[in-house]
């Protein structure tokens, strides 16, 4: 049996499931202990304490057909010097991730970092 994130990728292009294990890889990096929860109907996963995604997740992966998103429950609170952060939502913003390249990019570490600080809850 696949593991159930694999689940959200089955449909996905081969390049665009290598993003969505990377940035998971990037986020179980920040938060070892992180809870991992899978909506296969809904091709997502989120990332936090609990199940709940507004108050026990910080962030989320959805794979779309030629990205994936980097998601921020809270979004609109992180601190975003390069403005990686898109969206206008009242709290939830993205990061659209094409390359692997991007998923090296400092910055988009220390989104995560701030995010997995951010609720008390979710705290280390």
């Amino acid at each position: 049996m696949s593991h159930p994130f694999e689940e959200i990728l089955t449909t996905a292009a081969p390049e665009v499931a290598a993003l969505a294990r990377q940035a998971r890889t990037l986020i179980q990096d920040v938060m070892p202990n992180v809870v991992e929860v899978v909506w296969p109907t809904q091709r997502m996963a989120g990332f936090g304490v609990g199940p709940k995604k507004m108050s026990e997740q910080f962030c989320y992966i959805g794979p779309f057909k030629k990205h994936i998103n980097l998601g921020f429950y809270y979004g609109a609170d992180l601190p975003d010097p390069q403005n990686l952060l898109e969206g206008t939502g009242q709290t939830l913003r993205h990061v659209k991730i094409s390359r692997l390249e991007q998923l090296a990019n400092p910055a988009l570490r220390d989104l995560v970092e701030a995010a997995a600080k951010h609720l008390p809850k979710l705290q280390k």
